[in-house]
């Protein structure tokens, strides 16, 4: 995250200065003026667009309307791009004119342009995470969990601000995963900056995978890359007895032992800061690595981009030193990779060639989520088709 840098502003007549906070890594702006109710939606969109930064002086809920206006603004498709979407919905789920890929870079293109503009609109924090404006919210509490302790008031972009009060918001209620014995929902509270498992396809592919008779000898199971801790809490109820978790990111670390400890599986569950795999051997080795092998564009991509398939790739050739004979390795991955020509099956294959594995078995099921039924999505033809399996690896 960038917060060592400071931003500095006209106001009063003086220079003003404050921390400069981001998580996605962006520099302090350069250009900053004040703003305040007086600033109209087409103004502050022309400034947006030009490079300059709206430090926000006015009432918080007004930033609030005017950040959705900018959305409207950006959102609104042109009579050129209109006419582009309906040939794209024809084709239904085929390749469009352009290639696969070439779509998703132009998708990436204009996610990044509208993350940029929307980023303007700036607010200013205190050194206690209040907010000095009329109508501002308490934040205090949703930018301790998500920034810990500051000693300085600092300015966030409000669309960054607005996202540690939603995460705020699940960590509180909770998500809910599966049901217990009992019939009664079971949650996980994600913290900020660690990815929510809100698409349960995948979580009912773990629930309901034949577990490996390996787990009849030694009850162990490696979780690589625990997030929320959503996948070892499954194996846990599966009755896995022992399991161990791993990740390198400490928000997720912490989430993860979070939700471990509500649920009072502190006995069965280890969590442990590593680059993929622990030390010893298991008989079940999970992992749910990132699916997409592109660069990730903020710190909190990286759940999502697995640059050239890095953390795939060491998951499987790592296989071989940690997976107990008879064991099983479940390796959940979209395919939509593949639909987006960023990687084929058959590169898929020859890496689980390359580590020494055999495909036991494969489970596979279709998303739930509104965006593969979204015909207006740019990247609708690949959604729809879109896979999620579960590969049942053994070694050779």
């Amino acid at each position: 995250m960038m917060q060592d840098a400071s931003i500095c502003w006209e106001e009063g007549g003086q220079t003003c200065s404050a921390v400069w906070h981001s998580e996605n890594g962006i520099a302090a702006h350069k250009k900053v003026v004040t703003a305040d109710d007086a600033l109209t939606a087409d103004d502050a969109y022309h400034l947006a667009c030009e490079g300059t930064a709206i430090l926000w002086k006015g009432d918080f809920q007004n930033a609030r309307q005017l950040l959705q206006a900018l959305v409207r603004r950006i959102d609104k498709p042109s009579k050129k791009s209109k006419r582009a979407g309906k040939r794209v919905v024809k084709s239904d789920t085929t390749t469009p004119k352009k290639s696969a890929k070439d779509v998703f870079n132009q998708h990436r293109l204009v996610q990044s342009q509208r993350a940029r503009i929307l980023g303007m609109l700036l607010i200013q924090c205190n050194a206690d995470h209040t907010i000095s404006l009329r109508r501002a919210p308490d934040i205090s509490k949703a930018c301790a969990e998500a920034y810990g302790a500051v000693k300085q008031s600092y300015v966030v972009s409000l669309r960054e601000l607005l996202g540690v009060i939603s995460a705020h918001e699940w960590r509180k209620n909770g998500l809910p995963i599966l049901a217990n014995e009992h019939g009664e929902p079971v949650f996980v509270h994600p913290h900020y900056g660690v990815f929510s498992p809100v698409r349960g396809e995948y979580i009912e592919l773990v629930c309901n995978a034949p577990l490996p008779k390996a787990l009849d000898a030694k009850s162990i199971a490696f979780d690589i890359g625990v997030g929320t801790g959503v996948l070892s809490i499954i194996l846990a109820m599966r009755d896995i007895q022992k399991i161990v978790a791993t990740d390198q990111d400490d928000r997720a670390l912490a989430c993860a032992k979070e939700n471990i400890a509500l649920l009072n599986l502190g006995s069965q569950i280890d969590i442990v800061k590593a680059n993929l795999f622990p030390q010893a051997k298991a008989s079940l080795i999970v992992c749910n690595p990132p699916w997409v092998p592109a660069r990730p564009s903020s710190t909190l991509e990286h759940a999502v981009y697995d640059p050239e398939s890095q953390m795939l790739k060491g998951f499987l050739a790592g296989l071989k030193d940690h997976l107990l004979p008879q064991g099983e390795a479940w390796l959940i991955l979209s395919d939509l990779a593949e639909h987006l020509e960023l990687r084929t099956r058959q590169e898929l294959l020859s890496w689980f060639e390359s580590a020494g594995l055999v495909v036991v078995g494969r489970i596979d099921t279709k998303p739930k989520h509104p965006k593969s039924a979204d015909e207006t999505d740019l990247l609708y033809f690949a959604r729809a088709a879109e896979t999620t399996s579960l590969w049942r690896l053994g070694l050779k």
